[in-house]
């Protein structure tokens, strides 16, 4: 993991987009393209049991530590996936994008693949490719996705 800058510098950074984005709900709700998801974003548990309409709301410390551990999580999957040093900012733009999109498909994204070729202007724009989502069977454009996208692809662009 020499190419991540260390959970310890990236999380304080990172945690702040990730609940800007993801916002804050108690009680469970459907996202956008209808998956049970509680707290900021959460959609499993640490235990590996997935978020269901009629689980219990939380508090905003137990949500919080729910998306402590995700992030750790997907740090873990994604930080050997780098075959360059990510900056800070990088690391911290990626690893929200992994956050919402899954390690699996970060894995496969064209951001990961530009970004370790060494192209980081095209990096940066393939983040722009993650605007979308799959509403009443439908590929479509989701604007609070987009936003997110634009935010990340701005803070991967930013000088440490």
């Amino acid at each position: 993991m020499a190419n991540w800058p260390g959970d310890g510098a990236v999380f304080p950074f990172c945690m702040p987009i990730i609940k800007q984005f993801e916002g804050f709900r108690a009680a469970p709700y459907l996202d956008s393209v209808g998956v049970a998801t509680i707290g900021y974003g959460t959609i499993q548990y640490p235990d590996g049991s997935k978020v269901t309409m009629k689980d219990p709301a939380c508090t905003d410390t137990e949500a919080t530590a729910w998306l402590s551990y995700e992030m750790s999580l997907k740090s873990k999957q994604i930080a050997p996936l780098l075959t360059r040093a990510a900056s800070l900012h990088q690391a911290a733009a990626m690893l929200s994008l992994a956050y919402n999109i899954g390690s699996g498909a970060f894995g496969s994204s064209t951001v990961l693949r530009k970004f370790n070729g060494g192209d980081i202007a095209d990096a940066a724009d393939a983040f722009l490719m993650w605007d979308k989502g799959t509403v009443d069977g439908k590929l479509i454009v989701i604007q609070g996705l987009l936003n997110r996208r634009e935010q990340e692809r701005t803070i991967f662009l930013t000088a440490d």
